[in-house]
């Protein structure tokens, strides 16, 4: 066939980089003390910017998990199949720790280290993080019971991949899910019907159904249900100690908007058997932690897609031209895209330092425990509300190539609203936030101190500040008020950080636009004098 065209003014493929080389990423992790991380860290980076990374991600995308509920033979198998790429991408999270490293590393800094590192692979594929944020969380609800937790947290924490339903003691490494929500209840967990009847040596059995359970092929799971004292939190393995299968049915996967790599399911437990975890009537107080943990990474995650997202925009801004010049220098286009860093750095900024005040609560620190209990609330209602319309604004920098699936931007748009929903969606991360402040006041005070770190740096973060305490003072109609109260107690923590430990030009870009009210409703409305050149230089590879 002749050539009709030839082909010019196209964007080269976005491979060949260092993920890991992103300035806001290494200046949290080495006030963290997790700088002994930084050469793994760049290795995990130099591979999810590969094209051999890009096509783990697109496969595992493109052939979608299967459920096999029966063999050929007509025996039940309750089973889910993976694209081998699946598998590649679980292998390498795993192989570096992201799973559950933190647990048995004694180095200072270790779950600051774990969530660069998460941060750094969610770039190339957010599907297979949930399983991998589900292990990393069960530890902490498991060590509540010490024979639970010696028996399955060296193989939780082991750096080997081994996927199949085998007995978990005959197995190199776990995997860890959660199955809380019911039909009937949804977030509200002290709805749920499914039952748990205790047996003579021990254990229970457990009868009901599941709603929402990702990552069934998971080798244990941690579910509440109701026992005689109350609502608890069980341990249900896929395979039992003899080698038969645990009556826990996959009635069917659920058909996402997003997240198409990873299977999720609706489940039935047919008198499954379980081991309590935590006391009985105390499901809620023992699943907690856990929960806390996958809040952490439902924030580094929103984070995560925010640079991926701001990356590829700036990359085709900076090969693509129109109208005479390259995207990139034009003014609009030029504040869009540093508007859409600004953003990232704030979401990276915060999500690192509650991964550092993890750390600091766990080695005892008081004080960094109540930094983290409110904001890990609030930031996790913000940056993962902010993260689709990032997604929105990134994709559409690439203009119709943006829409396109190859492109890879609409993966990222879909999948951009899951962890807003994902451990409460929004009004539940924000009335959490509110319910920490009632029960316990002295968390306002830490974030407020924490905030106030940065005091007189910023005329207009101490504006924003004096008014955040007037409304914290104003108790009517609190609940009504509670998101807009939760928002500004979020913007008030990005800036902080970025004022004190953020790069300058993206410090005064967005105090002068997120705090002192000259932006608009959209991205690519900041300020006049906004020096974007050194913005977007923060994320140009």
């Amino acid at each position: 066939m002749a050539a009709t065209h030839e082909v010019t003014n196209q964007v080269p493929d976005p491979f060949g980089h260092d993920v890991a080389a992103d300035p806001t990423l290494l200046a949290a992790l080495h006030r963290a003390g997790a700088g002994w991380a930084e050469e793994d860290l760049h290795r995990l980076g130099v591979l999810a910017g590969s094209e051999q990374a890009w096509d783990w991600a697109r496969g595992a995308n493109d052939h979608p998990p299967v459920l096999r509920t029966h063999d050929r033979y007509g025996h039940r198998v309750d089973e889910v199949e993976f694209h081998p790429y699946w598998h590649e991408l679980m292998r390498t999270a795993v192989s570096h720790g992201l799973h559950a490293a933190p647990w048995r590393e004694t180095r200072p800094g270790a779950h600051t280290a774990r969530a660069a590192k998460f941060y750094v692979w969610g770039q190339v594929e957010a599907g297979h993080t949930c399983p991998v944020s589900m292990t990393y969380a069960a530890v902490p609800a498991l060590r509540t019971t010490p024979e639970l937790a010696s028996w399955l947290e060296p193989l939780l924490a082991s750096t080997e991949y081994d996927f199949g339903l085998r007995e978990p003691h005959g197995k190199r490494g776990l995997i860890a899910g959660m199955s809380m929500t019911e039909k009937q209840g949804g977030s509200d967990v002290r709805a749920n019907t499914t039952t748990a009847a205790p047996q003579p040596d021990g254990t229970y059995r457990l009868v009901g159904h599941k709603w929402f359970t990702s990552a069934p092929m998971s080798d244990v799971f941690l579910t509440l249900a109701q026992a005689p004292g109350g609502l608890s939190c069980f341990l249900l393995p896929r395979v039992l100690p003899d080698g038969s299968r645990n009556p826990i049915r996959l009635q069917r996967l659920k058909d996402k908007l997003g997240n198409k790599s990873n299977a999720s399911s609706e489940i039935e437990y047919e008198d499954a058997v379980g081991w309590l975890v935590g006391e009985e009537g105390r499901g809620v107080r023992t699943i907690i932690e856990m929960v806390n943990m996958t809040r952490l990474d439902c924030t580094v995650g929103a984070a995560s897609g925010m640079r991926y997202g701001a990356f590829r925009a700036v990359q085709h801004a900076t090969h693509r031209r129109a109208f005479g010049a390259a995207l990139v220098d034009q003014p609009l286009m030029r504040n869009v895209l540093a508007d859409l860093v600004v953003e990232s750095e704030a979401a990276t900024a915060v999500a690192m330092r509650l991964a550092e005040s993890t750390d600091q609560a766990l080695a005892g620190d008081e004080q960094a425990a109540l930094v983290r209990r409110l904001g890990l609330a609030v930031a996790k209602y913000w940056v993962c509300k902010r993260g689709p319309m990032h997604a929105a604004e990134a994709l559409e920098c690439l203009g119709g190539n943006g829409y396109v699936e190859e492109s890879g931007m609409p993966r990222l748009y879909r999948e951009a609203p899951l962890v807003s929903i994902w451990e409460g969606s929004g009004n539940v991360a924000a009335l959490d936030a509110l319910r920490a402040m009632a029960r316990q006041p002295a968390v306002v005070e830490a974030l407020l101190g924490e905030i106030d770190l940065a005091s007189g740096a910023d005329r207009r973060l101490d504006a924003a500040v004096a008014g955040l305490r007037k409304q914290l003072g104003d108790t009517s109609d609190l609940e009504y008020r509670t998101r807009r109260l939760v928002e500004q107690l979020a913007l008030a923590f990005q800036g902080s950080l970025l004022v004190r430990h953020g790069s300058p030009a993206v410090a005064d870009a967005f105090c002068a636009s997120r705090l002192g009210g000259d932006h608009g409703g959209a991205f690519g409305t900041l300020p006049v004098g906004a020096d974007t050149g050194a913005i977007l230089d923060r994320v140009r590879p």
